[in-house]
């Protein structure tokens, strides 16, 4: 039997479509599969995760278009992609279909899946090492019979909507799943919890963090569950089947989370694409970055500072300005005085002069005529906008769409063809029509569970879903006046290259000169204020090691730090609006950590100590706390009478 299982060939299962319109019109014409990201098709990240977990059987169903995806993967095969070395893959048509559970049942019909598979969806992003898990799970089954699943869940920083939150309740003994719940994505500060989660044991643990990427490892048991129950549409529905009937059915579920510094999301609406897309650019789902090479054994982009990724064949003229957060495909032209930042351009793009660019995502074969501005928008294969035109608030513009001189564009979607119900008032040119926006069902509002943040997120918009309050935030005065405000995306990420620089200059013990131009980098790249980079810099020096894992002695943990990297702080900590940034920066931190809360007094007196701060500037900002503050006036109360004091005995003597 150990043989066997040995030898047994380690499949996977990806399902090509997501069955909603949320990426319409791109979606009537071609598989979501196909669709680019990053001027990457979704199923080559897909099957390229795959390769790196080492599946050496893959199957991939369409439900519309499948000549389509049979092409793409016979043209990636004459490319030699790295992935045809150790992987088969079969794509398999499934035309009527119309659920993931209606796949999964054709798939059993056909009996293709002979042991255990990974089940995922095509618009998933990942670099997540599989291998660890899948080993955890044949464990799982080892000694758990009815082990039918393990679903992969991602824990998300503080405060971010993704559109794809669930909170679910653990069993912290073995990690079998409770219960299970999908988030709404409109942020609330209540939330409602159902009666079962006050039946659960003491062992359970509730966790409300976790975003889920649709990733799961199945048993070969869950493909007959599928089709012995009509009813399972989703893998929610999956889930929320077999929580419910675990005893009859005689199966369970397992949670396995991903480790620190793996990533996975699932691109489900258009907001999540832009979320996506930055993390590609900013190499969160390192090494599926644009300079690898997605599949391809070649390099695709030349990568510069602040990063901007841009083919060696792109024609930029001398007065454009490419701000950062950028790729720019092979052949494309910039012309004079263009400005691009936070965006994508894919192949052959022409690009006019005088034109402003920013949070926009333009396709292949896209021309864009003079003094155009375009702000979070989606460009389709083969558009023109014409002269002195302006797209933004998520607006999307389907394949060879032409937008007519001196329009103006804002939240709405565009494809080239007459919708069904075509009204004379959704015409903007011969090719370009405005698509009606179609509302929620009836008889969806009772599908609690089903696939709720496909509806409700569907358009790119300026403010992350991440500027929202948190859900879990306590009622007290105190706590709601001090609540941290969420971070900016782009400030988020900038603070994490200051602590990544920071962590591996201390390590190392760089030369803190370096530090400086690194940070400086970043700085110009993400477009902070003088104001913000003192506050950022004076927080990532306490995400360090040693502060942050102290517990008893913060002092030394800091001097410790300061040791090698007070450099690093003297050059940005000077004059009296630096230091008001550094003490902003101090009470923030303190007020989310409890050990420096009950240190703040000497964490602000070591700064004074080392001349970062100055006795005006601590007692002009302890003078200016407000009744909201009491803990921190409380906290720092003995160090100004000290400081009076020794004014008082100068001033004597």
């Amino acid at each position: 039997m150990e043989k066997l299982e040995k030898e047994e060939i380690t499949q996977a299962l990806i399902v090509a479509d997501n069955f909603t319109d949320n990426f319409a019109p791109f979606t009537d014409s071609k598989p979501l599969a196909l669709m680019p990201i990053v001027n990457v098709p979704f199923l080559d990240y897909a099957i390229e995760f795959l390769n790196f977990s080492r599946i050496e059987e893959t199957f991939i169903v369409v439900s519309n278009g499948i000549d389509q995806v049979r092409s793409h993967i016979e043209q990636t095969l004459k490319e030699y992609y790295i992935w045809s070395v150790k992987m088969t893959i079969t794509v398999i048509g499934s035309e009527g279909s119309h659920s993931v559970g209606d796949v999964l049942r054709d798939i059993d019909a056909k009996g293709l899946i002979r042991g255990h598979f990974i089940l995922m969806t095509a618009d998933t992003i990942s670099n997540a090492n599989m291998i660890p898990l899948l080993e955890k799970h044949k464990q799982n089954v080892k000694f758990d019979k009815g082990a039918c699943m393990t679903v992969l869940y991602m824990e998300l920083p503080p405060n971010m909507c993704t559109g794809d939150e669930v909170t679910v309740a653990v069993d912290r003994f073995n990690n079998r799943l409770l219960t299970h719940q999908r988030q709404s994505t409109q942020r609330e500060r209540k939330f409602s919890f159902g009666l079962e989660y006050f039946r659960l044991p003491s062992s359970a643990e509730i966790r409300h963090d976790y975003g889920d990427p649709q990733i799961a490892i199945c048993s070969p048991t869950v493909l007959p569950l599928f089709a012995d129950n009509f009813d399972f549409e989703t893998r929610d529905d999956f889930i929320r089947g077999l929580l419910i009937n675990e005893e009859i059915l005689d199966s369970r579920i397992y949670v396995a989370e991903l480790p620190a510094g793996e990533y996975a999301m699932k691109v489900s609406n258009w907001q999540k694409y832009k979320m996506v897309s930055n993390d590609i650019i900013h190499r969160w789902t390192h090494p599926l970055s644009p300079d690898m090479g997605i599949g391809l054994m070649k390099l695709q982009y030349n990568i510069s500072k602040n990063l901007v990724y841009k083919n060696k064949s792109v024609q930029l003229a001398r007065s454009s300005v490419l701000k950062g957060s950028l790729v720019i495909h092979e052949g494309s032209l910039v012309g004079e005085k263009s400005w691009i930042s936070h965006s994508v351009v894919g192949k052959c793009c022409r690009i006019g002069n005088n034109c402003r660019i920013s949070n926009s995502f333009i396709f292949d074969d896209v021309t864009i005529e003079d003094n155009c501005q375009l702000d979070h928008c989606v460009l389709g294969q083969g558009v023109v906008i014409k002269k002195n035109s302006t797209v933004s608030g998520g607006s999307v513009c389907g394949e060879k769409v032409t937008i007519p001189e001196k329009s103006s564009i804002e939240k709405l979607t565009v494809q080239s063809t007459p919708s069904e119900f075509f009204e004379s008032t959704q015409k903007l040119g011969d090719s370009a029509y405005i698509v009606p926006e179609g509302e929620e069902e009836a008889g969806d509002s009772d599908e609690e569970d089903r696939d709720i943040t496909q509806i409700k997120i569907k358009r790119m918009t300026p403010a992350d879903p991440a500027d929202h309050e948190s859900d879990y935030s306590s009622s007290s005065d105190e706590d709601e006046s001090h609540r941290a405000s969420p971070v900016p995306e782009d400030a988020n990420i900038f603070l994490s290259e200051v602590i990544d620089s920071l962590k591996r200059g201390f390590e190392d013990k760089s030369n803190p000169e370096f530090l400086v131009l690194e940070i400086n980098s970043s700085r110009y790249a993400y477009n902070m204020s003088l104001s913000e980079v003192n506050f950022y810099v004076v927080q990532a020096i306490f995400h360090l090691s040693p502060l942050a894992e102290a517990t008893g002695n913060v002092l030394a943990a800091l001097k410790q730090i300061y040791g090698h990297l007070g450099p690093v702080l003297k050059n940005y900590i000077k004059g009296e609006a630096a230091m008001e940034d550094c003490l902003k920066a101090i009470q923030d931190l303190c007020q989310e950590k409890d050990n420096l809360k009950a240190r703040v007094s000497q964490i602000v007196h070591f700064f004074y100590n080392v001349d970062l701060l100055s006795e005006e500037a601590i007692v002009s900002w302890y003078n200016d706390l407000g009744e909201d503050s009491k803990w921190l006036k409380e906290g720092l109360k003995k160090l100004i009478v000290w400081f009076e004091e020794a004014s008082s005995d100068e001033s004597s003597e």
